[in-house]
């Protein structure tokens, strides 16, 4: 479920913890079974290495080192957390232990996240982060780009928002906050939508991605960021998970189907 918002809280979060540098004294191997086997030994080598930097590139998290690159990907139910000695968890799969005294843990309950090693000094080459698309809150995100790259699509318009080759980071969660905000029907035609509204979509998608930042995130499963924290910026989803509830704008009960494979949610009266 993390989408851009919640990797980014979390990002923020261990860069705030790594701000001193600290070294990776030990590395604990808990569990092996994600959804890609981990190349143990190839992370033991960030052993005795100093973290220099956290970035997110998409759904990644990228924790440089002097020694190399940990890429770590949430799936569904992942997290990072600061675990204080006997702060052990059901479904923990590695512990980091840091020369400044904390214990970061990766746990993943349903086990669709992903612990491997790029390249620092050619990290695009990394066959999880090539082809990639822009990232949304970044200038070269742009309503012309969009328009540009939805003209070429005959297929539904949320689907490809969700597309990380088109854009990376948009989920189905905030794909269908911001086709609501946007008033476009999730069911539309990539390629008849207008580049004014193509103009108000890029706008709320920027809105809404920033806003869900600053609430935390999105928790409306499991959800946390490194402080062990749930997010609050579900309470502001205005469609998302809300089948059946009146629409906030005109009181028409929120639609829900599938599109995809995914539970999609719109009001049948705002958005066309």
């Amino acid at each position: 479920m993390p989408e851009l918002p919640e990797v980014e809280v979390v990002k923020r979060e261990l860069e705030a913890l790594f701000v001193d540098q600290p070294r990776i004294e030990q590395i604990e191997f808990l569990r092996k079974d994600l959804r890609d086997p981990m190349p143990i030994a190839k992370i033991k080598l960030l052993i005795g290495a100093r973290i220099l930097k956290v970035s997110r590139r998409a759904k990644y998290l990228l924790i440089e080192t002097e020694k190399g690159g940990l890429l770590s990907h949430l799936g569904m139910t992942g997290n990072w957390r600061v675990a204080v000695t006997g702060d052990d968890r059901l479904h923990d799969h590695v512990y980091l232990h840091l020369s400044n005294g904390l214990r970061l843990a990766f746990r993943d309950p349903r086990r669709f996240g992903i612990l491997e090693i790029y390249d620092i000094l050619k990290p695009e080459k990394s066959p999880r982060l090539k082809n990639l698309g822009p990232e949304p809150l970044e200038d070269s995100f742009t309503e012309f780009y969009l328009w540009q790259k939805l003209k070429l699509r005959k297929g539904p318009v949320k689907p490809a928002l969700m597309d990380q080759k088109l854009v990376v980071g948009i989920g189905n969660i905030y794909a269908s906050e911001a086709l609501f905000r946007a008033g476009i029907r999730p069911q539309r035609k990539s390629n008849r939508v207008s580049l004014d509204s193509t103009k108000k979509l890029v706008a709320v998608i920027r809105e809404i991605l920033a806003a869900a930042i600053v609430g935390g995130g999105s928790s409306i499963s499991d959800f946390k960021g490194a402080k062990d924290q749930a997010g609050s910026y579900h309470l502001s989803h205005q469609v998302y998970d809300r089948k059946t509830l009146p629409c906030g704008i005109c009181a028409t009960p929120i639609r829900q189907s599938v599109m995809a494979g995914r539970s999609t949610f719109w009001c049948p009266v705002c958005q066309s």
